[in-house]
């Protein structure tokens, strides 16, 4: 909890650092990027930096963060915070890296804010800092253990032992872990990042959803062709290639139970729910599934039949789908909802905000409705 002093000095500075945010957050990046050139190469998404989406996901997250703490102390982030220390786990963050951010970060916002950044203001946005790094630093903590992992030694060399074509633009890869050791378990939506060597030199790093149940002996992921990276895996890896993949993390999981559940996804956000429906259908599910999907066309439809198939081998399952090119839009208010429904979203993000509030008007509750971002998360910063 922020201190009452500092709780006052925040609330009063808020608006000032908040409307500089977008002034401050390119800056720290270019400050840190200059004293570590290495982060830009070899860690952090040089494709996001150059849009500006890691900037807006980064402002958006410190802008909730304070504002949480100075209006409703009571409540705690949680979701947010997850799922940055989740993409933070993925990559292989460890404490060390959290003092760098800071340093470059504060050099930053005393560049823009000037003398408005007294002593006094300095050390209460000191502590929203480091309570938010705190929080993050020990919801890292907790994954690297539960994994059984090292902080930081996420990577091991896989062997792609297939390669098969989903559509013009999506390719999905099956890997085993080079050294013979099991792939290890993980939770149905969860994602791993793969790490390319690309012809500059970078080591560059993106999250692919397991797009398989997890129980087997391997684990598939599924690359749309989008960037240097997807580029560079659809081009270059074949069958018997390796390539450095981290261990599953990701919040977007599939929690037990018996309830109705709604697996709604548009685009390349199919495959972590195609993961979801295998695992369904692999445990002998009885539950109530509303599976929904949308995509350009359904030549565009990554795992179409997979779906069909999966769907049609739950008992409780149904499918909707839409086809921009003949049906229009995802429209959730033409499907039927059972009461209790935890729903589950994943594609683009308008799509995601769209299908969100069609679900809050017919009364689902906002913490039944569960999300995946791939990339930054630009919810919070109003994109």
């Amino acid at each position: 909890m922020l201190s009452p002093q500092s709780t006052e000095t925040v609330r009063a500075t808020l608006p000032a650092v908040g409307g500089a945010i977008g002034e401050i957050t390119p800056l720290f990046y270019s400050k840190l990027f200059a004293a570590h050139p290495e982060l830009l190469r070899d860690l952090f998404n040089r494709g996001n930096q150059a849009s500006g989406e890691q900037q807006q996901a980064l402002a958006g997250s410190i802008a909730a963060y304070a504002t949480l703490l100075v209006e409703h102390p009571e409540v705690r982030p949680g979701a947010m915070l997850a799922r940055i220390a989740h993409k933070h786990a993925s990559l292989g963050v460890t404490e060390a890296q959290y003092q760098v951010v800071h340093t470059h970060l504060f050099a930053a916002i005393v560049e823009v804010l000037g003398e408005a950044v007294t002593p006094e203001v300095a050390a209460a946005w000191d502590e929203v800092y480091w309570l938010m790094a705190g929080e993050l630093i020990a919801l890292e903590a907790k994954l690297y253990q539960e994994a059984g992992l090292e902080p930081g030694d996420v990577w091991q060399s896989m062997t792609v032992t297939g390669r098969q074509a989903e559509t013009a633009d999506a390719v999905s890869f099956t890997l085993r872990r080079t050294d013979g050791a099991p792939v290890g378990a993980f939770l149905p939506g969860q994602y791993v990042s793969v790490g390319v060597h690309l012809p500059d030199g970078a080591r560059q790093i993106r999250q692919y959803s397991l797009s398989a149940a997890p129980g087997r002996d391997e684990w598939r992921i599924t690359v749309k062709r989008d960037g240097e990276v997807s580029t560079r895996l659809h081009e270059h890896l074949e069958a018997g290639g390796e390539v450095s993949v981290s261990h599953p993390f990701g919040d977007l999981v599939l929690h037990d139970g018996d309830g109705p559940l709604l697996l709604a996804s548009a685009g390349i956000g199919c495959t972590p729910m195609t993961g979801m429906l295998d695992h369904l259908v692999r445990t002998g599910s009885k539950r109530r599934v509303i599976a929904v999907h949308g995509d350009r066309s359904p030549a565009a439809h990554a795992h179409a039949a997979e779906l069909t198939a999966l769907t049609d081998a739950l008992p409780g399952a149904e499918l909707h789908r839409w086809y921009e090119d003949t049906d229009g839009l995802v429209d959730l208010s033409a499907v039927a909802l059972p009461t209790g429904v935890q729903a589950y979203l994943c594609g683009p993000l308008p799509f995601m905000r769209a299908a969100r509030g069609q679900l809050l008007e017919r009364g689902v509750p906002a913490d039944a409705i569960h999300y995946e971002v791939f990339g930054p998360d630009l919810w919070l910063a109003g994109r």
